[in-house]
């Protein structure tokens, strides 16, 4: 490829950044940012989301207002997306699930102004971060991506899994099995390579695999919002901070922290830049990478410590810029929405290559340009109104609740408009309360989830195209010699501290109550290994690898609890750090209580689809709204009719009218058929 030289770059730039000056080209660019700002306060929708409904608009366009708008909408998403996972616990996007560790914690401080004021200015400089390695990679970047191929790409996701699973505190090896269930999970559905049902039982929404929507916001959301019921208080008693001073120390976080937010964006960028790795995916990574290299943070980091919301924001914004490097220079997208990005380009008549780095290098740099400028529009108004945010934290209970499940409630039914959403999101939502309370890692589920697909595809792929020679290619080699290590690094750490003792058994076995959740997640590496064997080989290798993984891993866990004791086991372990939000119940409350609590919070989620099935989800908002408030808080019934309206009118905007959601029938919608016609959802 042929370089151009310095004059014709600063030429280029100078040119995109006037074009893009132009008032009307400004307007687009900024109603972008609105529209991403507003996508990744709910959760549910997402970037996806976004470009589909704002592609359509675009066709008239001219090219570089097209694009602003489109990139203004995709570089802020992961701005918004903070201030449901800092205030709530809820991740706006996938991308925000890492944030939630310190953000949380820190809003339980009365610092969520200070959280959102750190998240706004890391993400102010992740992106910009990312829009500079965009204009400065573009020229040079074609033998780097050219030397990734399928093996490399492996390589990389089997190192970002490995990372997260052994951060799994005082159990390593329960990151391992969480990360092969997640792995299980991502496996169910129809085999690309054979056509093989893979665990389907029958049904035709297992068919597609299980989306990621409803698992995200049932292992993350529902958790946190099930011990806002069981704590039956404000998420924050006070403020700690003022608006105007919770937006200075935030901003001071960040200056003071400026070495660890420019490694995040740069590895942000450089993440970005790989096909296949989602913002999901960079965050972890990013929270790992400050966890291992920053100093004390193994001690404070998922207590509320700020560097763990710089990291993470840091990289996902600065991700946008990478991602655009390898379409922009080979039409290769890093995702779905990129692809969408791409089918635009090309609607408009430019085909990503060579042509874009010189005969239409303008056009690129405004790009780079438009992902700047949205940067510094949306994380401003964010900033501005982060004081006003952190004030829903002191809220109570019996207000911020209701309506945050709602949201999440029609949010999951996005991920493939069906019931099955919602009942996946009930069982992963149980499944994640009960990880929580027992200390077992959800992040390594979840990077499981979003990567297991794509693990299994490039070793299919890397075994067609090479054979078992990928596995000596150099890249690779690295990356495999470095997840081993870091896989094992637990095992040698505890017997550095202890030596062989630490393995010998210690006092009576005993088998605890909590032990019970070992014998489930082996009876599904059991049953997946068992009725895996029948399929083709194609078919059957992932499963059959991962759950023989889960098995020993899972048995090599339980084992080694019951013949040591608790004491023994910690000490084993001791300096481990649990990468997950643990349970924070009042010294007085008892294990039944706690039970009986949560089990009414799965009552109202019941009582949601019944009602849902009878009237239609849009009708349902504000009954179940209206009855929360009134049965669990006694709320004045003023209070209740207006938020609950509120709510159901601004779901009916988004969701009904803008996204034109295909919503499920109701029992009384087929009794009256007519009532469809009058009332959505129906």
């Amino acid at each position: 490829m042929e370089f151009f030289s310095d004059s014709a770059t600063l030429t280029a730039a100078g040119h995109a950044l006037m074009m893009l000056l132009e008032p009307h080209r400004l307007i687009f660019l900024v109603v972008g940012v609105l529209v991403g700002l507003a996508i990744g306060l709910l959760p549910g929708i997402g970037g996806l989301t976004g470009f589909a409904l704002l592609v359509p608009f675009t066709y008239t366009m001219d090219p570089y207002a097209a694009f602003a708008m489109l990139l203004g909408m995709a570089s802020v998403t992961t701005t918004s997306d903070v201030i449901p996972a800092v205030l709530f616990g809820v991740p706006g996007t996938a991308a925000s699930q890492a944030t939630v560790l310190d953000g949380l914690p820190m809003t339980k401080k009365g610092q969520a102004g200070r959280a959102l004021s750190a998240c706004y200015t890391s993400s102010l400089i992740g992106g910009l971060i990312g829009a500079l390695i965009l204009a400065v990679t573009l020229p040079v970047v074609r033998p780097f991506v050219l030397s990734i191929s399928t093996p490399e790409i492996l390589g990389m996701t089997i190192f970002g899994i490995a990372m997260v699973s052994t951060l799994s505190g005082k159990a390593p090896l329960r990151g391992i099995v969480a990360a092969c269930f997640g792995i299980l999970i991502g496996m169910v559905g129809t085999n690309v390579q054979t056509g093989q049902m893979r665990w389907t039982g029958g049904l035709l929404y297992l068919q597609d695999g299980i989306p990621l929507l409803p698992v995200l916001l049932g292992i993350f959301a529902l958790p946190e919002l099930c011990e806002l019921a069981i704590q039956r208080k404000a998420l924050s008693d006070d403020i700690k901070f003022s608006a105007r001073e919770g937006m200075r120390r935030g901003v001071l976080d960040t200056a003071k922290h400026w070495f660890l937010v420019i490694r995040c964006g740069g590895l942000g960028a450089l993440i970005g830049m790989v096909p296949g790795i989602t913002g999901a995916v960079t965050d972890w990574i990013a929270y790992g990478h400050a966890l291992q290299t920053e100093k004390g943070a193994k001690e404070t980091f998922t207590t509320g410590d700020v560097r763990g919301v710089i990291a993470p924001e840091s990289a996902n914004n600065a991700r946008e810029g990478g991602s655009l490097v390898p379409m922009l220079a080979f039409g290769v997208p890093g995702g779905a929405a990129q692809a969408i990005l791409l089918g635009a380009m090309m609607v408009h008549g430019f085909i990503p290559g060579p042509d874009m780095l010189t005969k239409h290098l303008d056009l690129t740099y405004s790009m780079v340009w438009s992902i700047a400028l949205a940067n510094i529009f949306g994380a401003g108004l964010c900033f501005l109104l982060s004081g006003q945010f952190a004030k829903i934290s002191t809220l109570r209970y019996t207000i911020i609740l209701p309506v945050i499940m709602a949201i999440v409630y029609v949010g999951a039914f996005q991920g493939s408009r069906s019931w099955g959403d919602l009942f996946a999101l009930l069982i992963f939502g149980i499944l994640g309360c009960v990880m929580k309370r027992l200390k077992w890692p959800r992040p390594p589920l979840i990077l499981g989830l979003v990567l297991g697909v794509l693990i299994e595809r490039y070793m299919s792929i890397s075994f067609i195209r090479y054979g078992a020679d990928w596995l000596v290619r150099p890249g690779v080699m690295v990356l495999l010699l470095l997840s081993a290590g870091v896989l094992l690094s637990p095992l040698f750490k505890m017997l550095r501290r202890s030596g062989l003792a630490a393995l010998r058994p210690s006092g009576r076995p005993a088998f605890r109550r909590e032990d019970l959740t070992y014998v489930f997640f082996i009876g599904i590496g059991l049953f997946t290994l068992i009725t895996a064997q029948p399929w083709l080989f194609s078919a059957r290798i992932g499963p059959t690898v991962v759950s023989s993984i889960l098995v020993i891993a899972a048995v090599l866990s339980l084992v080694y609890g019951i013949f040591h004791s608790e004491a023994k086991v910690a000490h084993a372990n001791a300096g481990g750090i649990h990468m997950d939000l643990g349970a924070d119940d009042d010294e007085n409350m008892t294990t039944k209580t706690v039970v009986l609590r949560a089990a009414r919070f799965f009552g109202w989620f019941l009582a949601f689809l019944a009602c849902m099935s009878l009237i239609g989800m849009i009708p349902t908002v504000p009954v179940i709204i209206i009855a929360y408030m009134r049965i669990e808080g006694r709320e004045r019934w003023p209070l209740c009719v207006i938020l609950a309206l509120c709510v159901t009118v601004l779901e009916y905007v988004i969701f009904d009218r803008i996204i034109h959601v295909a919503w499920p029938g109701s029992l009384l919608g087929e009794w009256f058929p007519v009532l469809r016609a009058v009332v959505p959802s129906m």
